[in-house]
């Protein structure tokens, strides 16, 4: 936190603006909206609740398909599913961690020869870990079907691509403030666009959908997804640091790579890097690869475990959605093609996920904290290489 949010708070409870409403929501739409620099901002209860909003004003539903990002959390494929609709899953490339344009063209390939073209209502990438996808050619892609694009941005708050900013490319963009994020409301999200129209839907669908009576009245199906103004307070107050929680995150990443390079070890790196000075990353956490072949056999769950023993918390890369239980039966495509074998582990993503870990990231990473870290690090090291 920083100095402003409680003070925000406190103003809601004085002013009685408890209501789900009110000004501070309003503020933070437009700090949203003035830093990212979109048209307009809805404040929400979760990221989550963004992307199902997203599906719906896509008129997504039962027999159609969405093109996701295999690599990402549950929350970003789920609103697919709550719609009815099939999720086709998509391998990463190595540069960015993110969705491959070429494994994104085979699908489409593959779903316009089985006559299914007119049935993808959305392409949905993901920012991983603050890394902005390539979004040049997922636009050109996506702009010769005239398929539209929903960002998953909600890891990438502060990073930008080409003086652009990540989830102001698509249709739509939507933001996660939730806990883990890089600033938070302790739970929320937003949903972004240039297109008014779509904004004023979703805020209608966010409310319950209630027309415009003196009674309750509802012509359509809702949902109860706003963030309330209490909530929101925190988030203008978190707005104000945005750009120094960036900031630290991008210090912790840099400092893991001077500690790394000290090593001078094969097996241990960091291959997610900004690609050129058209890419900024805010590093929302600082993910690391571990190759057993190359640094003594040690792999990124003997280091996450040696990491517990200290109460030093590290964890596995997302789990790839194309291996998850829920959704063995998901199709999934790499650069080659449609993948047969049922679990994808020979791809890009489940490579990532075998091998990456992600660091300790905290933007209040304490001095005495990083000597935890590096000290038990070395202790790692030092029994792998000897």
């Amino acid at each position: 936190m920083g100095e402003s949010e409680q003070a925000y708070v406190q103003n809601a409870f004085d002013t009685n603006w408890i209501a789900p409403l009110g000004p501070h929501v309003q503020e933070f739409e437009e700090a949203i909206e003035s830093y990212n620099g979109v048209k307009s901002a809805l404040a929400l209860n979760s990221g989550t609740g963004a992307i199902h909003l997203a599906m719906d004003l896509l008129d997504v539903g039962p027999g159609d398909h969405v093109l996701v990002q295999s690599f990402t959390f549950c929350g970003t494929v789920n609103p697919v599913i709550y719609r009815g609709a099939q999720a086709v899953f998509i391998d990463s490339e190595r540069d960015t961690w993110n969705m491959d344009p070429e494994a994104l063209q085979r699908a489409i390939d593959d779903l316009e020869d089985q006559g299914k073209l007119s049935s993808i209502k959305a392409i949905l990438p993901v920012h991983l870990y603050g890394m902005p996808a390539k979004m040049d050619e997922l636009m050109t892609i996506a702009k010769s079907y005239n398929i539209p694009i929903v960002e998953d941005a909600a890891e990438s708050l502060g990073s930008s691509y080409k003086g652009k900013m990540t989830g102001s490319f698509g249709r739509m963009g939507v933001y996660s403030f939730n806990g883990n994020k890089i600033i938070t409301t302790s739970g929320g999200g937003a949903l972004v666009s240039d297109d008014q129209e779509l904004i004023d839907r979703a805020f209608h669908l966010s409310t319950q959908a209630r027309d415009e009576a003196p009674h309750y009245q509802h012509s359509k199906v809702g949902y109860n997804y706003r963030l309330s103004n209490v909530l929101a307070g925190i988030g203008c107050g978190q707005m104000k640091v945005l750009d120094e929680r960036v900031g630290q995150r991008r210090a912790n990443f840099d400092r893991y790579i001077r500690f790394f390079s000290d090593w001078k070890a094969k097996g241990f790196r960091f291959d997610v890097q900004e690609q050129s000075e058209d890419t900024f990353c805010n590093r929302w956490l600082s993910a690391l690869l571990v190759d057993p072949k190359d640094n003594g056999g040690l792999t990124r769950e003997n280091l996450r475990i040696g990491m517990a023993e200290d109460n030093i918390e590290c964890r596995p890369l997302w789990k790839p959605m194309h291996m998850q239980p829920v959704f063995r039966e998901v199709p999934f495509y790499t650069a080659e093609g449609k993948v047969q074998d049922g679990n994808g582990k020979a791809s890009v993503c489940g490579d990532l996920f075998e091998k990456g870990l992600c660091l300790p990231s905290g933007s209040n990473l304490s001095s005495e904290d990083w000597q935890r870290i590096e000290t038990k690090l070395d202790e790692l090291l030092s029994k792998a290489l000897d």
